[in-house]
C-alpha cells in the first residue's frame, strides 16, 4: 500500500474544501483492471489499445510547492496520475472533460464551463508535470507514443479502475504537452437518460442506408449513437460492428452480437476496417467519424449494398453536413456523389447542448432531417430559394422532422433555458427573436 497523504481537495467552485480527506495511492493503483465490466462479460473487456492505471507505479502526490528547473523535475515524480484523476472527479457531477495545461492548475469542465482545481503542490502545472501525465496515460502503449512523436498529437483510451474510463487526446503546444480527457460514463446512456425525441426510434429499426449524428465537439454525438446502438442491442437479433477511435462505450452482447474494433490497436485506418467489415457479415456498421473521402466512399458503398451505416460528422446542421460530404470529393465527382448520397441517407440528426436555466446540467436540442421525396430532391439537385432543407424540416413536422430554432423556442417558452442563451444557439437569432416577441413582452411587463 502507498503512503497516506494529505490531499487538499477543492470544492466544485475551485476553492479548497474546509477539510481535506486523506487519500491512499492504493485507492488509485491497487485495483485489478482485467475488464471494465463486472464478470468480464463485455465483448472486448477494456479497450485493447487503451491503458489501465493498474499497470502504473503507485506514487504519492506530494505536498511541496511547485518548483522550477531540476527541483521541479524531481517533484514531478511525486504524484500519481490515476490518483489525481480520481480526486478531480470525486464528488462532482456533470464533469465532461479534464484538462491539463502548463501554466494552469488541473481543470474540469462542469456544465460547459472550466473550473480550476488547485491541489497542494499542483497549483500551477509545469511542462514537466504535463509530460509526466502524458507518459503515464500512454503507459507501455507504443502506438500513441509514436503518433505523438510523428504528428504532434495522439488519441487513446484510458481507464482508472473504480473511477472511470476516458477518451484522451495528448497534443503538443508551444513545445509542451497538453492533455484533454473526455469522461466516458460507466453506463451506456438510454433514450430516457438523454431525453431523446421518440422519432429517433425509427433509426433503431432501419435496415439499410446511412444515418448521421452531427454537431460540434462536445455536443453529445457519441452518447446519442451509443443510445441508438444499445436499443438495437436490446431489440434486434443482429450483428453490429463498430469502428472507433478510441472505443468509448462498451456494449455487452444482449439480443444482438456487438463487436467493437479500435483504431490503431485492431485496425490501421477507418477505411481499412470499413472495407473489411463488408466481409464480416454485419447488419449495422458504426463508424466513429467520417474523416476523409475514402471513408465516405466506402460508407456509401456499404449502404448501397444493404448495410445500415451509423456515423458522425463535425458539422453544425443538416445542410452543412450535405455540403461537407459533397465537398470532400473533386468537383468532377460531386454531381454523382449528390445522387448517391440522396438515395443512401435515411436520417441526419444534428445536435447542440444548451445550459439549463436551473444551472443543473445541459439539455440536448436536436434537428432531424429525414429522407423523403422532397429532401432527396434537395440533396440531389442542391438547395435554392424556397427549396432548402430547412424549409423541408419546417414543413415536415408531420413526418417526424424538426429544426433547431423551433425546438429552442419551445424550451424558452417552457423556461427550461434562458431567453438570451437560446438566441445565442439559434440558427437565425433575428427570426427567433421575432417569433418570441410576445414572450419577451410578457416577461418585461411581469418585471
Amino acid at each position: 500500500m502507498g503512503t497516506e497523504l494529505d490531499l487538499q481537495t477543492p470544492n466544485a467552485e475551485g476553492s479548497p474544501a474546509a477539510s481535506a480527506p486523506v487519500i491512499s495511492t492504493a485507492d488509485a493503483a491497487g485495483v485489478s483492471s482485467s475488464s471494465d465490466s463486472p464478470g468480464g462479460d463485455s465483448p472486448g473487456g477494456d479497450s485493447p489499445g487503451g491503458t489501465s492505471a493498474a499497470s502504473l507505479p503507485a506514487v504519492v502526490l506530494g505536498t511541496a510547492p511547485v518548483m522550477s528547473g531540476a527541483a521541479s523535475e524531481a517533484n514531478a515524480a511525486a504524484f500519481s496520475t490515476p490518483q489525481l484523476i480520481g480526486a478531480m472527479l470525486k464528488g462532482r457531477g456533470h464533469v465532461s472533460d479534464l484538462i491539463f495545461s502548463p501554466g494552469h492548475a488541473p481543470q474540469v469542465e462542469l456544465n460547459g464551463e472550466l473550473v480550476e482545481l488547485k491541489f497542494r503542490g499542483l497549483e500551477r502545472l509545469t511542462p514537466v508535470h504535463t509530460a509526466q501525465i502524458a507518459r503515464e496515460l500512454m503507459g507501455a502503449n507504443e502506438i500513441p507514443a509514436r503518433a505523438f512523436e510523428k504528428d504532434g498529437s495522439a488519441d487513446l483510451s484510458y481507464s482508472v479502475p473504480g473511477v472511470g474510463r476516458f477518451r484522451v487526446n495528448i497534443f503538443r503546444q508551444r513545445g509542451t504537452h497538453a492533455i484533454v480527457m473526455r469522461v466516458i460514463p460507466d453506463k451506456v446512456p438510454t433514450f430516457a437518460d438523454l431525453e431523446l425525441p421518440v422519432q429517433l426510434n425509427e433509426v433503431v429499426h432501419l435496415r439499410n442506408g446511412i444515418a448521421l449524428v452531427t454537431g460540434p465537439t462536445g455536443s453529445g454525438k457519441s452518447s446519442t449513437l451509443a443510445a441508438i446502438v444499445d436499443r438495437m442491442n436490446d431489440e434486434r437479433a443482429i450483428h453490429i460492428l463498430t469502428i472507433e477511435d478510441p472505443i468509448e462505450f462498451l456494449h455487452n452482447h444482449k439480443k444482438a452480437t456487438v463487436h467493437q474494433r479500435e483504431l490503431h490497436s485492431d485496425t490501421a485506418t477507418f477505411a481499412l476496417a470499413l472495407r473489411a467489415a463488408l466481409r464480416q457479415a454485419p447488419k449495422v456498421i458504426l463508424v466513429g467519424e467520417m474523416r476523409d473521402r475514402e471513408t465516405i466512399e466506402i460508407a456509401l458503398e456499404a449502404a448501397e449494398t444493404g448495410h445500415l451505416v451509423l456515423s458522425t460528422l463535425h458539422t453544425v446542421d443538416a445542410a452543412k453536413t450535405v455540403e461537407r460530404i459533397v465537398g470532400s470529393f473533386p468537383l468532377s465527382d460531386q454531381l454523382a456523389i449528390r445522387t448517391r448520397f440522396s438515395k443512401a441517407f435515411r436520417h441526419i440528426v444534428s445536435q447542440r447542448l444548451l445550459p439549463r436555466r436551473s444551472g443543473k446540467g445541459r439539455i440536448a436540442v436536436l434537428e432531424i432531417l429525414k429522407s423523403t421525396m422532397r429532401t432527396r430532391e434537395y440533396v440531389e439537385k442542391g438547395e435554392s430559394e424556397g427549396k432548402s432543407l430547412l424549409d423541408a424540416m419546417r414543413d415536415g413536422s408531420d413526418e417526424g422532422m424538426q429544426y433547431f430554432d423551433a425546438e429552442i423556442e419551445k424550451l424558452i417558452r417552457a423556461e427550461v433555458i434562458e431567453f438570451e442563451v437560446g438566441l445565442s444557439y439559434a440558427t437565425n437569432a433575428g427570426n427567433l427573436r421575432l417569433e418570441l416577441a410576445d414572450f419577451a413582452e410578457e416577461h418585461a411587463a411581469a418585471r
